[in-house]
């Protein structure tokens, strides 16, 4: 072989393997990267190639693909009763999603690795790739109860199985129709854009993502601590609170919301009757901010929560002085709470003291039904004793039978409840939220805790209350999970 040949041979094969190495970088270890590129519209269209899996509740879908034959994406997703069911599934638009439909999104769309054997298996008998199914824990009936009973206002509705941690109803008011944002064209972005302007903020899920201060259904987590602290043995217990209240370490007077309240060296009973400010705020600055800060944290706060979708953290401070101490524990000052916290609190109580890890999730199938996954209820935290817990379930009993709780009742159902009415806003200009948390059982064992906040309830500040707006939405719901 002459020179001139040799030398173009050397410079070709060179070349190939430059191209193969080029290839190799390309697929192997710069694939992930270009998969995920924003730039790169392939997966895009891709994911709407084929019919995407749907989201489940109580046996049914609440999504669907829907083949709509675009050029370049063949498939859409809607909604049934998508604003009912927004605050479950969140949304899946174009380049966006959100709760369900983002975390999800591998077994919505078939490209979760655990899928593989199943697309493999499709492509070579000629049969359409499809989606995994998400099977989620709402109850129907107890999800459009909450949602009915929230008609025209502005709030979240949370319902727990106290034995299991599932979570039954997940409802945030207002909403929108996922449906709406979900397609390709100028309607879907003129949708998008008029949801994030509007100032109530349809796309944010307040029974997840929103914290308030609870207000008096924190006074549950400061009667547990005096409890589990040995501050006293029964409910009957005197509690030697004068009325009013000087917070410690200040000349600043905590007085009670109603002059008719009899709060002064009330028992735990009573001031848990009443929702005596008063009561509550003493208890707190005496167990201090280490032990107020323990017991809050045995619920939950002060941790991540993950449904799987991710709750914002509740939040109990470590106030610096024991004045904001007192007013902590009374769920006002710095203490934040989800509405999942809330009701979280009203499970652990109903359970006898354990709480359960809440979940969205059951379990995650291919389209042939075979099962990816399948939830394992597991428990949170021993929130207190089971000596504890019957303590507090007679005192939210009593609350609902003889207290601020009346309009939960449920004629041949154990009911136990707490009000709450927090202030909010710079010196307290906002108007107050409307809390009550609840907890109900049947005599055949079936249970369920629910919490229920409404924002801005009144015009009228003296017209809002927990008892009077929030607790007629619980009680709708507990009746629905009980068949009641």
């Amino acid at each position: 072989m002459n020179k001139p040949i040799r030398r173009i041979s050397i410079f070709c094969l060179v070349l190939i393997l430059a191209l193969m190495v080029r290839a190799n970088w390309v697929q192997g270890v710069q694939a992930d990267a270009l998969a995920t590129n924003k730039n790169n519209k392939r997966q895009l269209y891709d994911r709407y190639a084929h019919p995407r899996g749907n989201i489940i509740a109580g046996g049914q879908p609440v999504t669907s693909s829907d083949f709509v034959n675009g050029v370049r994406f063949k498939y859409k997703t809607s909604w049934v009763d998508g604003p009912m069911w927004a605050p479950v599934t969140g949304f899946s638009t174009l380049g966006q999603s959100s709760g369900l439909e983002a975390l999800e999104d591998g077994v919505l769309s078939g490209s979760d690795d655990r899928l593989f054997f199943r697309n493999t298996l499709d492509m070579l008998t000629g049969e359409p790739k499809k989606g995994g199914d998400v099977v989620t824990t709402i109850n129907p009936k107890v999800q459009k109860a909450a949602w009915d009973a929230m008609n025209g206002k502005k709030g979240a509705v949370v319902a727990l199985d106290p034995k299991t941690g599932a979570i039954l109803a997940l409802v945030s008011a207002p909403s929108y129709d996922p449906g709406t944002i979900s397609g390709y064209d100028n309607d879907a972005t003129k949708a998008w854009n008029d949801l994030n302007a509007d100032p109530n903020k349809p796309l944010d899920n307040r029974a997840l993502k929103y914290t308030y201060p609870p207000g008096s259904t924190f006074k549950l987590v400061t009667a547990t601590a005096a409890f589990e602290n040995g501050m006293f043995q029964s409910i009957d217990d005197a509690t030697s609170t004068p009325d009013p209240y000087t917070l410690p370490g200040t000349q600043t007077t905590l007085k009670n919301e109603s002059p008719n309240e009899r709060c002064e060296n009330a028992t735990v009973k009573a001031g848990m009757d009443q929702s005596c400010n008063t009561v509550f705020a003493k208890i707190g600055a005496d167990l201090g901010k280490d032990k107020m800060r323990a017991q809050a944290e045995k619920f939950g706060f002060n941790s991540t929560i993950d449904t799987p979708v991710r709750a914002e953290k509740s939040v109990f401070p470590n106030s610096a002085s024991l004045d904001g101490t007192a007013q902590d524990s009374i769920g006002q000052h710095d203490t934040r709470a989800t509405p999942l916290q809330v009701a979280m609190v009203s499970a652990a109580i109903a359970n006898n003291g354990s709480l359960m890890q809440p979940y969205l999730v059951d379990q995650e199938r291919s389209a042939s039904l075979t099962t990816l996954s399948k939830h394992t209820e597991k428990q949170f935290s021993q929130a207190m004793s089971p000596a504890t817990a019957q303590k507090m379930q007679d005192l939210m009993v009593s609350v609902v039978q003889d207290g601020t709780g009346k309009n939960a009742q449920i004629p041949g159902v154990q009911v136990g409840g707490k009000t709450g009415t927090a202030q909010h806003g710079e010196n307290n200009s906002g108007l107050p939220y409307a809390w009550f948390t609840s907890w109900a059982k049947t005599p055949d064992g079936q249970s369920v805790a629910v919490a229920v906040v409404v924002e801005d309830g009144s015009d009228n500040r003296d017209g809002i209350s927990g008892g009077r707006l929030a607790a007629p939405i619980a009680k709708a719901v507990m009746q629905a999970a009980l068949g009641k």
